[in-house]
């Protein structure tokens, strides 16, 4: 087999410009959210909508966005990732453009739910191709730290970029600044990203697609309701019921599939399991927080919605530093459990020592201390859990993987708003009945939704340690065949210090071995310079063989049956020699 590709040294650089491309992206859908929050005011002012219909501008976006991702994550298997981040991008900027354009309320939400139809295709693509561009090595764990700085801090980003154009421009602008980021993305992908490898493309699984879509359209739909209606509203459990039961049947279906949405294979490894329960409990806090801290700011404080954005940025200077910094430190040497817990007990102080916030209390006293702690559990915690969730997936897989990612950051956002808010509600009207006047009644109510916070986060750290193993996961054992010095015991895909093995022998044969018997499965060949496939086998009574184009990094993948896809990461010097390789699973 042979292949043109760029050499290393082209390629190097080229995928710390697809880390841009894709940053972009995710920013641009993150901040979404929160930029369109903060201009409702002046656009309900403008197009003389009423307080009830208000609340269908964001809802709008979240039921498009979150009952679609699995399905977004699965398009971009099938049919390209690098296809789906680009239709995803062109739709995107398009119904922002519709939604700026808005005469009235009905094309308004309209252009939000399309929005979120076309976020939901292309936040899966863009983390997926994320996953294949850096797929092993310390440079991943630093890629995504870059990614889960942006994930963790777009809302705050957004709150300053919304109150400044809406300040000084008009809440139209809101809408129109994605065609700016979309623009630059667009650019970017198609000058930089490598086209999806070819291949067999499996049915699309029309059942599981309609059971989930439903299923989770049912859970965001009843935590919206809650969030506005409240927990007293029958249609709110009729709703979440629906999506629970709606969930489950789609589990039952996914076990019997042969080409199932969601291979069940992606949840049930541990590593996997408690890195999404991570992220689902970090987004709840997250949003939680930064909608209370704005009304705090604003109400409290006195600040002017420029002037809440700029109070928010040390928490992303914290966000960026520790996601950028710490889990490439820690994560090759110790793996992900450590990381997860330290993060959710830091974001559990942060909470906690908001839950003291007092009519007295001051920015410097009771915010920015906290805000600064958050920020480093947040880019501790959610750039590890992101990295673990996506490891090691089998590439026809690595769409839904991302996918799962971007539902619990969905669902959890819909849990935190909704959960955290009935709580402050109701702490509010208690104390109001107590004789408290209304400033201090609302901060008693904020106080108690950041305790219960807190309380959910230490829960998690509990649970989240429990599930998650100790150690490094998808490590593999080799042996060696005719090479020219003998191989460590095991390697993985962290970059850790035995993680790359100087070989002299390119073409790579062998066996895959579970004990001393043969083992059936696939093993797949990743360039991890580019990400790209560059070859796949399956074993012939455990027996392999693939070819290597040229010399560099690569990522071996092996996929069993019954067993979580393991990967080795080696290095070939010299493209003329053949070398076996046994791996044990």
């Amino acid at each position: 087999m042979t292949h043109a590709t760029p050499s290393a040294v082209e390629q190097a650089p080229r995928r710390w410009w697809i880390l841009a491309v894709i940053g972009v992206a995710q920013l641009m859908v993150i901040l979404d959210n929160s930029i369109v929050n903060i201009a409702l005011p002046s656009a309900q002012a403008d197009l003389g909508f009423t307080d009830a219909q208000r609340q269908w501008v964001a809802t709008a976006y979240e039921l498009a966005f979150g009952s679609l991702l699995l399905l977004g994550g699965r398009l971009s298997d099938l049919f390209g990732r690098k296809a789906a981040f680009v239709v995803g991008l062109v739709g995107f900027a398009v119904a922002s453009v519709l939604g700026g354009l808005a005469p009235g309320f009905g094309l308004l939400v309209a252009a939000r739910a399309l929005q979120g139809v076309f976020g939901a295709l292309l936040a899966p693509a863009a983390l997926s191709l994320l996953t294949t561009t850096f797929p092993a090595g310390r440079d991943r764990a630093r890629a995504f730290g870059v990614f889960s700085a942006l994930a963790g801090s777009g809302a705050a980003i957004g709150l300053l970029l919304g109150g400044t154009l809406t300040e000084y421009a008009d809440w139209r602008w809101c809408m129109y600044v994605n065609v700016v980021f979309a623009l630059i993305a667009l650019v970017g992908a198609l000058v930089l990203m490598p086209a999806h490898p070819a291949g067999a493309r499996p049915r699309l699984d029309l059942v599981g697609t309609v059971l989930a879509s439903a299923g989770l359209f049912g859970v965001v739909f009843a935590f919206a309701t809650a969030e506005t209606d409240g927990w007293g509203s029958w249609p709110v459990y009729v709703l979440l019921a629906a999506g629970v039961v709606l969930l489950a049947a789609f589990v039952a279906v996914q076990r019997v599939r042969a080409a199932p949405l969601l291979p069940l294979r992606v949840l049930l490894d541990r590593f996997r399991g408690g890195s999404y329960l991570t992220i689902l409990v970090l987004t709840t806090g997250m949003f939680g927080l930064s909608l209370f801290l704005a009304y705090v700011m604003q109400t409290e404080l006195g600040l002017s919605p420029v002037l809440t954005g700029v109070a928010f940025l040390p928490m992303v200077a914290s966000i960026m530093t520790a996601s950028t910094t710490v889990p490439a430190f820690v994560l090759p040497r110790l793996g992900p459990k450590p990381l997860i817990v330290v993060g959710l007990l830091l974001g559990s102080g942060a909470l906690f020592w908001f839950s003291h916030l007092s009519p007295g209390s001051t920015y410097a006293s009771g915010v920015l201390g906290p805000l600064i702690l958050m920020g480093l559990g947040m880019g501790t915690a959610m750039s590890t859990s992101i990295n673990t969730a996506t490891l090691g997936v089998d590439a026809q897989d690595a769409g839904v993987a991302s996918a799962t990612v971007n539902t619990m950051q969905q669902v959890g956002g819909s849990v935190g708003t909704a959960l955290l808010s009935s709580i402050a509600g109701t702490a509010t009207a208690t104390a109001l009945g107590l004789g408290l006047d209304p400033r201090a009644a609302a901060l008693a109510g904020y106080d108690r939704a950041f305790l219960v916070a807190s309380a959910i986060f230490v829960v998690a750290a509990v649970v989240c340690g429990s599930l998650v193993p100790a150690g490094r996961p998808h490590a593999v054992v080799a042996d060696s065949g005719p090479a020219p010095r003998e191989l460590p015991a095991a390697r993985d895909a962290w970059g850790g210090p035995d993680a790359v093995d100087e070989l002299t022998a390119p073409g790579l044969s062998g066996r895959v071995l579970d004990g001393g018997a043969a083992v059936d499965g696939t093993v797949t060949l990743i360039d991890a310079l580019t990400g790209a496939q560059v070859a796949t086998a399956r074993t012939v009574d455990g027996h392999y063989r693939v070819e290597v184009p040229r010399a560099g990094d690569y990522l071996l993948v092996v996929s069993a049956d019954g067993r979580r896809p393991l990967a080795e990461r080696v290095r070939v010097a010299a493209p003329e020699i053949a070398m076996a390789r046994d791996v044990r699973v």
